[in-house]
């Protein structure tokens, strides 16, 4: 996939979730060498070339050596002279796929990977770059988020600015699979409606973190109960598909409606985790679930009560003024009627 960017502006690494797995969006960028635009892209390849995967997968043991290609595409008019880097894979906060710098040092997967510095590719031509990933014999069981780019460094006045395009590896090392996750954080808040006929809703926020060593994706319910009954709320958005890296985690928050204000809501939030990509024979994934209990008072049920209680004490006392006035009209009349006899 291509995509373009204006000058001088750092093309990052990025993904895009579809079904609940992420996949690669490889990006170019627009550079300035020589004068000109340069449009390049990156994507998985075999040794002869593109071979239409989104990202590459890889499940190798501890000692093993694969070798896998990325082609690299120069959609411009002149040569260019491409920088190949790996480093290590993390998500962003909002669950997207990135890279960290070409400068920084990697500790992961991406300090396993082994590919030529640099390329130089002929205008409008495609070079296959050979991408040597090497599993220490020790590494821990489990996924090691990792990529591979092809970048070009211009100069704008003063300011160096690396553009990078990339393709993301998924590296995962045999062994014991773990699938578990554990939900902190849990705050509830009540928020009422001041319709008294209208129920309120509980919003809570929550945070799900990735204890295991696999990928995952959650299916996340928060459950509240009063005293009437319960509701239930399951997230439907595409942030809860995107994926949790090992270590990771992400905070959600949920509004769940249908909850009266009578006293305690118990509120339960519970996240069922399943791995990412191909099915772990044997591999169960371990459920969570935090429990916490929110107080609402019916403050507008309270206040239309007391209305509707004062109302009634101001007619009853409107209608005795009214009796004892008549009642004093009566009597005025029989002693007048008395005096006339």
């Amino acid at each position: 996939m291509t995509a373009s960017r204006p000058r001088g502006v750092l093309a990052r690494l990025a993904v895009l979730p579809a079904l609940g797995v992420a996949l690669l969006a490889a990006m170019a960028a627009f550079a300035t060498p020589s004068g000109a635009d340069t449009t390049w892209s990156v994507v998985p390849a075999s040794a002869d070339g593109p071979d239409g995967r989104s990202a590459i997968d890889l499940e190798l043991a501890g000692g093993q050596q694969v070798v896998e290609h990325v082609a690299v595409i120069n959609r411009s008019t002149e040569p260019v002279d491409f920088a190949i880097d790996a480093n290590d894979g993390y998500l962003t906060s909002k669950g997207y796929f990135d890279m960290l710098p070409s400068d920084a040092e990697p500790t992961d997967g991406g300090a396993w990977i082994t590919v030529p510095e640099k390329v130089t590719i002929a205008a409008g031509a495609t070079s296959v770059v050979p991408v040597t990933v090497s599993i220490p014999r020790n590494a821990t069981p489990g996924d090691h988020p990792a990529g591979v780019t092809a970048s070009l460094e211009t100069v704008s006045g003063q300011v160096r600015v690396q553009n990078r395009v990339g393709v993301r590896l998924n590296i995962r090392v045999t062994g014991d699979y773990v699938a578990k996750v554990a939900v902190t954080g849990v705050r509830a808040e009540y928020v009422g409606s001041w319709n008294p006929f209208a129920a309120g809703s509980v919003e809570v926020t929550y945070t799900v973190a990735n204890e295991g060593n696999v990928r995952l994706v959650t299916d996340n319910e928060v459950l509240t109960s009063t005293l009437v009954g319960e509701s239930g709320w399951n997230d439907p958005s595409a942030a809860r598909a995107r994926e949790l890296m090992p270590g990771g985690s992400r905070t959600f928050v949920a509004r769940v409606p249908g909850a009266w204000p009578l006293g305690p809501i118990g509120t339960t939030v519970m996240a069922v985790p399943s791995p990412v990509g191909e099915p772990l024979p044997g591999v169960a994934a371990q459920r969570a679930a935090v429990g916490t209990t929110v107080w609402a008072l019916p403050w507008p049920q309270l206040g239309s009560l007391a209305l509707l209680v004062l109302a009634f004490f101001a007619i009853r006392l409107n209608a005795a003024r009214r009796r004892r006035r008549i009642e004093k009209l009566i009597m005025l009349a029989r002693q007048e009627a008395s005096q006339e006899a």
